[in-house]
């Protein structure tokens, strides 16, 4: 008879029982954010690692 209770109690049970974790959704765009900030650092070092580069090889001449 507990099932029968489950149906119609659904904003109850949200703000009760699942009060403290977090949304499937909220995980997902938090899971999005992370991996935007991980390739962008990724990003960075690479950029940084060309510039290293190319100023080496613009101080060493052609000649």
């Amino acid at each position: 008879m507990a099932l029968l209770g489950l149906f119609g109690n659904d904003k109850h049970m949200a703000a009760t029982t699942y009060s403290e974790r977090e949304s499937a959704s909220e995980r997902a765009a938090r899971r999005r954010r992370q991996g935007h900030h991980r390739s962008a650092a990724a990003a960075d070092r690479q950029g940084q690692a060309w510039e290293d580069a190319e100023r080496a090889r613009q101080d060493r001449g052609s000649w």
